[in-house]
């Protein structure tokens, strides 16, 4: 196997090589209200038993994406994972989807779910919205883990935001969005493993892109949640507390990848340096390591949900 070589399109198998129980999962559906977002409902998968545990998805991806967690955290916990604002089968709000919108909301997610002070998994950008939530309300959650989140500025930020403000790019890239859904979601989520994609999740990626709100939505994550702007003043953040001997608010776990064409790996180093949180390298493994090398993710993450 050569690490994130991606297979064509076309010799997608239906179904994944490795089976799941996703789609056996029962679903909810939660009303949520922030100031910021308004009354929204929240597709909500819950499985497991035991303490509660929320588990937060990141870009263009949705709750499917911890199909292959719920059976081993669902030993131990009682597990949620939500589709985000604008994502999956969650409503898509009109307003504008700042990220403390978003960690806002997350929180209220919990509140509404009765599960406030439970320990969080945020993948991805899950996981940088689960670190603001962390610094605006230390009460939401007891502990974090944070898997290869981003939230450190980068020249791709700077590019990005200057390519996004030339009149008719986002209208572009709707467009080249909503053409082929399923081969854009195949072409941007990366895995150590390619072998382990699906038309199915394809499907569960694309689908939601489709339509020119679900387009927007992702747009918005990508142009909004995810801004140059707020990560400067995040990262500012954590520096002030480390300058003033200020530890990260919530005890936190972060787990990293060493390659990954995603989110550059040296951001967990930075992340490190600046909350003194312990790192938890992968050498095999991506972004997604909780898709694929959960022989690997489990073990770090489990000790430290089940520590005293």
């Amino acid at each position: 196997m050569t690490p994130f070589r991606r297979g064509p399109f076309a010799e997608l198998p239906e179904q994944p090589r490795l089976p799941h129980p996703f789609f056996a999962t029962p679903a909810r559906t939660v009303s949520v209200h922030t100031d910021a977002l308004g009354s929204m409902s929240a597709h909500v998968r819950v499985a497991g038993a035991g303490p509660p545990l929320l588990l937060i998805h990141g870009l263009m991806t949705t709750s499917y994406s911890w199909r292959y967690m719920l059976e081993p955290l669902g030993r131990h916990f009682t597990l949620y994972a939500p589709d985000l604002p604008g994502a999956g089968r969650s409503e898509r709000p009109a307003a504008p989807y700042h990220p403390d919108s978003l960690a806002d909301w997350i929180g209220a997610l919990m509140n509404a779910l009765g599960i406030r002070g439970a320990p969080v998994i945020g993948n991805s950008m899950g996981g940088y919205l689960c670190m603001r939530l962390a610094l605006r309300d230390p009460g939401a959650m007891s502990r974090l883990v944070n898997e290869h989140s981003p939230g450190v500025p980068e020249a791709r930020l700077w590019a990005l935001r200057a390519v996004m403000a030339l009149p008719g790019t986002r209208a572009l890239l709707s467009r080249m969005i909503r053409k082929d859904p399923l081969r854009w979601a195949h072409r941007n989520v990366h895995y150590f493993d390619e072998s382990l994609k699906s038309l199915e999740e394809a499907r569960e990626y694309g689908e939601p892109l489709a339509t020119r709100d679900g387009a927007a939505a992702f747009i918005k994550h990508l142009t909004q949640t995810m801004a140059l702007a707020p990560i400067r003043s995040f990262q500012r953040q954590l520096a002030e507390r480390q300058a003033r001997g200020q530890a990260f608010p919530v005890p936190m776990l972060l787990v990293y990848a060493r390659r990954d064409p995603m989110v550059p790996p040296r951001f967990g180093e930075v992340m490190a340096a600046r909350t003194g949180a312990p790192l938890v390298w992968l050498d095999e493994g991506s972004h997604f390591a909780h898709v694929d090398a959960p022989e690997r993710f489990l073990p770090p993450v489990l000790e430290f949900l089940t520590a005293p």
